[in-house]
């Protein structure tokens, strides 16, 4: 039996989701005057919820319903999405580098994957004010590859044994490392403490030094009278009798109670997968097969950016274990020209020098899986004092066929689980493999004495509610705004039509506050 319906009050604007995203947009429309709500199915969490522990930082994972992933290359929901205040946002590591401008145009350019409806200069002013607001540490001028822009309001982080080491490994193949920008903080910075830097970022930051929402976009939210609803697990984006305007949402309340949230806009900003998730739990008379998904793109072009995990030993102490869990430095040589490769096609960077526990999901004791026993000891010993690593970030070709759906499972609401499939393209594993042959050529050249990979790992979930210049080939405009209904926008990584090979945060951000700008300025003409 249905339980009947609750209905409350309209709003000038809800918002679906905590993320980077969502935040952001409600910190920016609650400041121009909108009656702002966020909905949010996860939990509430505040600083002191947040503790420097391997299985504290799990409770920051996926815990919302199931997802059922299939395919050769996994996108990693339960680790790389996030549940409650902050969304993943809350537990990211704050590496914050730019696309470069052939990420923008990868089709034009290349023939191959898909181009954005904006250049790189187009979203630069955009990058400029994030920075700013938010705090990113780095030096510009030590990127040589890095796009135009501001230089970083903050001094670099600082390199610390990890990072020279490894660094070092570059130098000798003749190329250059420079600090990674993190959007954390080396001195106080608006109000925030600097980092103490015991790398423990994937568990949450409780002194607020790295620039998550609970200390940026969803504090200054609440303050400029934004509201928020947590455990509020949304079922259905509404339109009106012609299909052309939505009206609001219907959600179930942590008492199972259905809630009508009427909404002269709405903002689906729920993360890669959730977010198409409900725009085809949304299907109606006027949308049949899922919400604004006339052209049936809704879901597709899903992509994982594949983690290039390279490990050594080496007789120097590291103190692997102190920094920052994004890494201290970043190399980018590998990152222009994606087609001039040995092996496959695209974009990939090296995040280096991560800072590394024990054990747990990142710690060294699960770096090398064939260990145990007695060799695992010796292992450990001899880690704790000199194991080293390095992340590559390579890019994920988008595929069509790579998609989220709706399963035939369901969730403790009765809704349709999301079933999310993604193969690896050859290409882009390919490319990976390259990764790999770079990165122990670096380890080797910096004295490593022991050397080994990991598996392709997922990191980052972009695509699935692409945008476009036209309603045929993308899900919404540049803005974010749907093509067939326009007083509802999506906001988030799922916009990204490729994935580039840099952390998406930043971009995320910046493409948020583009959006905001635009529903500030074009009020009027939305609703």
């Amino acid at each position: 039996m249905t339980a009947p319906v609750t209905h409350h009050p309209e709003y000038d604007v809800v918002i679906v989701g905590s993320g980077a995203a969502g935040s952001l947009l409600a910190a920016q429309l609650a400041e121009s005057g909108k009656k702002t709500l966020i909905l949010e199915a996860g939990p509430e969490r505040q600083l002191a919820d947040l503790v420097s522990s391997g299985l504290d930082g799990r409770k920051l994972k996926w815990g919302g319903a199931p997802v059922e992933e299939s395919g050769t290359k996994p996108v990693g929901n339960n680790f790389n999405s996030g549940y409650g205040a902050g969304g993943s946002a809350l537990h990211h590591y704050a590496v914050w580098p730019r696309l470069h401008a052939e990420d923008f145009t990868m089709k034009s350019r290349h023939d191959r994957g898909l181009d954005w409806p904006i250049s790189y200069d187009d979203l630069m002013p955009w990058y400029d004010r994030i920075q700013d607001g938010f705090g990113i540490s780095g030096d510009a001028s030590a990127e040589v590859w890095r796009p135009k822009g501001k230089p970083y309001p903050m001094d670099p982080v600082p390199t610390l044994s990890h990072g020279e080491i490894i660094a070092r490994g570059f130098e000798k193949l003749g190329r250059k490392t420079a600090p990674l920008p993190l959007a954390i903080n080396t001195e106080e910075y608006k109000g925030r403490d600097a980092c103490i830097w015991d790398g423990w970022c994937d568990a949450g930051c409780p002194i607020g030094a790295l620039a998550n929402p609970l200390v940026t976009s969803l504090k200054d939210a609440l303050s400029l009278g934004a509201e928020i609803r947590y455990h509020a697990t949304v079922s259905k984006v509404l339109t009106n009798a012609t299909g052309d305007k939505t009206t609001g949402v219907i959600y179930i309340d942590q008492n199972g109670q259905q809630i009508h949230q009427p909404a002269k806009l709405v903002i689906l900003a729920a993360f890669a997968i959730q977010t198409p998730r409900l725009m085809l739990l949304s299907a109606n008379d006027k949308h049949p097969n899922g919400i604004a998904n006339r052209n049936g793109l809704v879901g597709n072009y899903l992509m994982s950016h594949t983690a290039g995990l390279i490990y050594g030993l080496f007789d120097e102490d590291t103190q692997c274990y102190f920094g920052a869990t994004g890494g201290q430095l970043l190399n980018q040589d590998h990152y222009d020209h994606k087609d001039k490769r040995d092996q496959g096609f695209g974009s990939y960077q090296w995040m280096i020098a991560q800072a590394t526990k024990p054990n747990d999901l990142l710690g060294f004791a699960g770096s090398n899986p064939a260990l145990f026993g007695d060799a695992l000891t010796r292992f450990m010993k001899e880690a704790t004092l000199g194991f080293a690593t390095m992340t590559a970030c390579v890019e994920d070709l988008p595929v069509r066929e790579n998609q989220v759906r709706l399963s035939k499972a369901t969730d403790a609401f009765g809704l349709p689980l999301a079933q999310a499939h993604h193969d690896a393209h050859p290409d882009s594993h390919a490319l990976w493999q390259d990764s790999l042959k770079d990165g122990k050529a670096v380890f080797a050249a910096a004295g490593a004495r022991d050397i080994w990979t990991g598996p392709p790992g997922a990191m980052h979930i972009m695509g699935g509610t692409i945008m476009g210049k036209d309603a045929a080939s993308s899900v919404t405009d540049s803005f974010g705004k749907t093509h067939e209904i326009d007083n509802l926008f999506i906001a988030g990584p799922g916009l990204f039509p490729t994935s580039g090979g840099v952390n998406p945060t930043y971009t995320v951000h910046a493409l948020a506050l583009r959006t905001a700008d635009h529903i500030r300025k074009g009020w009027a003409g939305l609703i």
